[in-house]
């Protein structure tokens, strides 16, 4: 199985300008803060996506008799 591509994808941070002044720098910390909640986010669900496919296959995999009727999570 191939990794979905938000879980590799590096995050892109805001950056501060040149000259920046202390408007710039709260402004862009809070741009930072939600890039990285955005970026985690979409990460972690493509990794919880990957590994319930997996667990859908190996459960598909496995002797029809010793496959339990109901899903197990």
């Amino acid at each position: 199985m191939i990794l979905p591509e938000a879980a590799t994808t590096p995050c892109r941070l805001d950056r501060l300008p040149e000259a920046a002044t202390r408007a710039d720098l709260e402004a862009s910390y809070a741009a930072r803060g939600a890039a990285l909640v955005m970026c985690d986010s979409a990460r972690r669900l493509a990794v919880d996506t990957l590994l319930a496919e997996r667990a859908l296959l190996d459960r598909w995999s496995e002797p029809p008799g010793r496959r339990p009727p109901w899903p197990l999570r």
